[in-house]
């Protein structure tokens, strides 16, 4: 398997799986079929949409090439239709959105270090790629977007970014370590997540009395 072919396959598995995620939180909002298939557009295509405009791939291929809106498209019909088989939809989602988080993270970068974006924008596009689904679909079923709570969302797609530059500078961006790449991204969103791991937030202090 080539190297394009296998970024191929994480890129529409990150597309399958963030459609997924979106189309699960849609269902759970009590949308109908169109609103599910939207959302589950938008959190699986939006990131990408991102990558391709910034770095100067037009159109960006969630257009040019049919198989994403497609398996983005068929992915959120089969959530919407067999939803009452998910026993427990917030877990679902959530294991969902770290897969996608860890693939697009992966492939973002890749896509990004390949287009000639030097290092630290590469690790910058690698985790917005990454996060921008979630983003939208959140904005669009009213949640706070995960990135902006205190979980540790952004910040391990930024590591997984970090990871992949390192990887390419050291002439180790095969496919295995790659997937290394994702699995870390992967592990450390759900041990956050199960340990209920935060960024810190800002200390007030009540003013004192005049």
């Amino acid at each position: 398997m080539t190297t394009s072919t296998a970024l191929l396959l994480a890129d529409l598995t990150g597309v399958a799986v963030f459609a997924a995620s979106g189309a699960s939180a849609a269902v759970a909002k009590r949308l109908d079929l169109f609103g599910v298939v939207f959302v589950g557009f938008v959190a699986a295509l939006g990131g990408g949409i991102f990558r391709d405009l910034v770095i100067d791939e037009a159109p960006p291929l969630a257009f040019a090439d049919w198989r994403y809106a497609v398996t983005a498209a068929v992915t959120a019909v089969a959530v919407f239709r067999l939803h009452p088989q998910f026993a427990r939809l917030r877990t679902t989602v959530l294991v969902l959105d770290a897969a996608g988080l860890a693939l697009f993270t992966v492939t973002g970068t890749v896509k990004a270090l390949g287009a000639g974006v030097p290092a630290v924008g590469a690790c910058v596009v690698g985790m917005l790629t990454a996060i921008g689904g979630g983003l939208g679909r959140d904005l669009l079923t009213a949640e706070i977007p995960v990135v902006l709570r205190r979980e540790i969302y952004a910040v391990a797609a930024l590591i997984g970014a970090v990871l992949v530059v390192l990887l390419e500078a050291l002439g180790h961006a095969n496919a295995l370590w790659l997937t290394a790449a994702a699995v870390l991204v992967f592990l450390i969103r759900l041990v956050s997540l199960r340990r209920r791991w935060s960024a810190p937030l800002p200390t007030f202090r009540p003013p004192r009395p005049t």
